[in-house]
């Protein structure tokens, strides 16, 4: 099973491009960040035509997130639990053939000097440790997946002196970033390229960073113990951000292999 992140930066401007690439079979779920829309204004028809099931939390022109299946939904659940009061839609979860996937849209914080921008991220971070501790104490494969706007480390960036004090890169981004990781989660991009330099996921639109190939790896997939021994590869798709009207960032995947058959008890 092949599961994907893409923030597509408005799901009217890019609905195209994100139906030709699932036509084209690079994602059996693929988790869509930033779709800008109301739920109702989300394009079903569009993707269910190619036999995905979609859940969507959206938001007018901001923020927004959907989780699209070919192999189903079961047990949605919108919104992060924590703070009843927080009214962005950024998270969506749902279980496809066993495996628990959370699509994620995890707040940008910056200005990183405004302490409501940036006290609100961090505190998001917390709400996820929780989930995802409530997630592992279940004991079952599960994903998170989506733009974390969280740059893990130096070589995920490709000058770190240009995001040292930045949001994405601050101390106590990483550091929440790091105790999420330490509770038992596997970068999966990590896991199969530990070396790989240059793997970005997101080219600002100024400056020409996509020419000179400037970028941040920021959209991540983050899986449970259970869901790593399934894991058997992972990739950054760029063809999309080089397409005319793409969008800033580019696509993230995975793929699982099937469960492992339980082990027959003794008679």
């Amino acid at each position: 099973m092949r599961i994907a992140t893409w923030n597509v930066n408005s799901i009217k401007v890019r609905q195209q491009a994100v139906r030709d690439w699932l036509e084209a079979g690079n994602a059996d779920v693929l988790c869509l960040q930033e779709i800008k829309c109301e739920a109702a204004a989300f394009p079903r028809d569009l993707f269910e035509e190619l036999g995905y099931t979609c859940a969507v939390v959206g938001q007018k022109s901001y923020n927004g997130v959907a989780l699209l299946s070919k192999r189903g939904l079961d047990d949605v659940r919108e919104g992060l639990p924590g703070d009843d009061s927080d009214g962005q839609a950024r998270y969506v979860e749902a279980t496809v053939q066993g495996v628990r996937v959370g699509c994620l849209y995890l707040p940008n914080g910056n200005p990183a000097d405004d302490p409501a921008k940036y006290d609100y991220k961090l505190a998001w971070m917390q709400r996820l440790e929780r989930h995802a501790c409530g997630l592992l104490r279940q004991d079952r494969p599960f994903v998170l997946a989506g733009d974390y706007n969280v740059i893990p480390a130096p070589a995920d960036c490709w000058d770190v002196a240009e995001w040292r004090d930045d949001a994405l890169y601050k101390l106590p981004t990483r550091q929440a970033f790091r105790r999420l990781v330490n509770k038992g989660l596997t970068d999966a991009f990590r896991a199969v390229h530990p070396d790989r330099a240059g793997a970005f996921s997101f080219w600002d639109y100024q400056k020409g960073r996509w020419h000179r190939g400037e970028g941040i790896r920021i959209d991540h997939l983050l899986l449970s113990p259970a869901a790593a021994d399934r894991l058997t590869d992972a990739g950054i798709d760029k063809d999309p951000r080089g397409k005319e009207k793409a969008s800033d960032h580019t696509p993230v995947w995975i793929d699982l292999a099937a469960a492992p058959p339980r082990p027959l008890l003794a008679s």
